[in-house]
């Protein structure tokens, strides 16, 4: 410190604060939301935490000097998070033979009319008949489009959870489902559908899952006329509801004899407990084949990565694609999947 200027040394006095932040900001995922909700809002601070320990880092190797080493030290002993928030390269195409799946919160296809567009409904239907999923997993499906995907997905699993039934969740399949479910959610419109489908001779469950909301307008004018106490303490509430809800799909999956597929809107980041626990085992197709950070909510402040698709071990994930596409509040997220690994070849 003594060979750095008084302006240095303010710079270096920030940096070892957002360093601490970022280092603490690790056990965030082993925090029961239940028993501390406010504290677990914190873990949304995350990719800002890496973002500005990035930013100190090349400031001080643009200088040439050696604080740039309290930076890199955080962020390689969470090297973990800094992946689950940006990869470098991956592959969003694969010619390989699997299972195409889509997950894709379509904001009841616009019904409120919140995009100006009046087309949004044809042009949602429009996107995935071009990408053509194999299974498309919907969250925030609306009565009006029950019709809109019969002539690619004979087989259908429609859930309505709001008292007008009009609003719930969704699985479109190519493939035969041999069963079906919802598990209902105390006090939410929230759920989780799962299916069993059989592709050849393999039988996979697939959960589709939305969990409670947060309840974020996602623009920085809402935000920042909204009282930040209010909004801090319902979103704290919004995720202690999550943990129930996770425990109550955690309990369920138990119970399942088949390989799963997990995919859906989890509202929350995957430097959650609520993504930890859902995730446990399973491999996050954009941790194993995405690049970029991944954005799947539209929000002002940051890419925010809230929509998953997460297999079983045994399964091997050949491409993960983002889209760009601004259709809803939410960006479609897909993942092609094979349900057994690559045979190792003899010698390898």
């Amino acid at each position: 410190m003594k060979k750095l200027g008084f302006f240095n040394k303010i710079i270096f006095f920030f940096n070892t604060l957002f360093a601490v932040l970022l280092l603490l900001s690790y056990i965030l995922p082993y925090v029961f939301p239940k028993q501390f909700p406010l504290i677990s809002v914190l873990s949304l601070t995350v990719p800002v935490f890496i973002a500005v320990n990035i930013g100190f880092m090349l400031y001080w190797l643009v200088q040439l000097k050696r604080q740039f080493m309290l930076s890199l030290i955080i962020l390689l002993i969470g090297y973990k998070h800094v992946g689950a928030m940006y990869r470098l390269s991956g592959s969003s195409e694969s010619e390989e033979d699997g299972i195409k799946l889509m997950t894709y919160n379509v904001r009841i296809f616009n019904a409120y009319g919140w995009l100006k567009d009046n087309d949004v409904p044809e042009k949602i239907v429009e996107l995935i008949d071009r990408e053509a999923p194999d299974v498309l997993c919907v969250q925030e499906f609306y009565y009006t489009q029950k019709d809109a995907f019969n002539k690619n997905y004979p087989y259908q699993f429609i859930k309505y959870t709001t008292r007008n039934n009009r609003t719930g969740q969704a699985v479109f399949s190519k493939y035969p489902i041999v069963e079906r479910g919802s598990l209902e959610f105390p006090k939410t419109g929230n759920n989780a559908l799962y299916v069993d489908i059989v592709k050849g001779k393999d039988t996979v469950r697939i959960y589709n899952l939305h969990l409670e909301s947060l309840h974020i307008v996602p623009s920085k004018e809402h935000i920042s006329d909204e009282n930040p106490e209010m909004l801090f303490k319902r979103m704290g509430n919004a995720f202690a509801l999550q943990h129930r809800q996770v425990e109550i799909f955690d309990e369920h999956r138990q119970g399942s004899k088949h390989k799963m597929i997990i995919a859906g809107d989890f509202n929350n980041t995957p430097f959650s407990y609520v993504y930890k626990r859902v995730r446990g085992t399973m491999k996050d197709s954009f941790i194993e084949q995405g690049s970029g950070f991944g954005r799947s909510y539209d929000f002002d402040y940051f890419p925010m990565r809230i929509d998953f698709i997460l297999s079983d071990p045994d399964m091997e994930i050949l491409s993960h694609k983002n889209y760009s596409e601004l259709l809803s509040d939410h960006y479609p997220v897909m993942a092609k999947i094979r349900f057994g690994k690559t045979p190792e070849k003899k010698g390898e």
